[in-house]
């Protein structure tokens, strides 16, 4: 997820364990170069990237390695549905072409 404030962009990156019981968790989270650097490994391995400022904001002020808070599992399994269906859509492509 990424914001651009006054061309500073801002980024945090999200883990998710499906088959663990805890919530998914700010994995890196940064702003300026960092968040650049974050989008680029996020793009190099083919990541799925979603813009969404107001989450981005939220979460930006989570540390890393903590759990997402109950109040936002609502907004975060959105980005993670979103994700899904992007991987889906991917891998179908992926198919088609063998």
């Amino acid at each position: 997820m990424t914001e651009e404030r006054h061309t500073r962009k801002e980024a945090v990156a999200l883990s998710y364990e499906p088959f663990s019981a805890g919530a998914p968790k700010v994995v890196a989270k940064g702003k300026g170069k960092i968040a650049e650097n974050i989008l680029e490994k996020a793009k190099a391995n083919n990541i799925p990237i979603q813009e969404d400022p107001s989450l981005v904001e939220i979460l930006g002020q989570l540390n890393v390695n903590e759990s997402i808070p109950e109040e936002l599992y609502k907004a975060v399994s959105e980005v993670f549905a979103y994700i899904y269906q992007i991987d889906r859509e991917h891998g179908a492509k992926r198919k088609m072409k063998v």
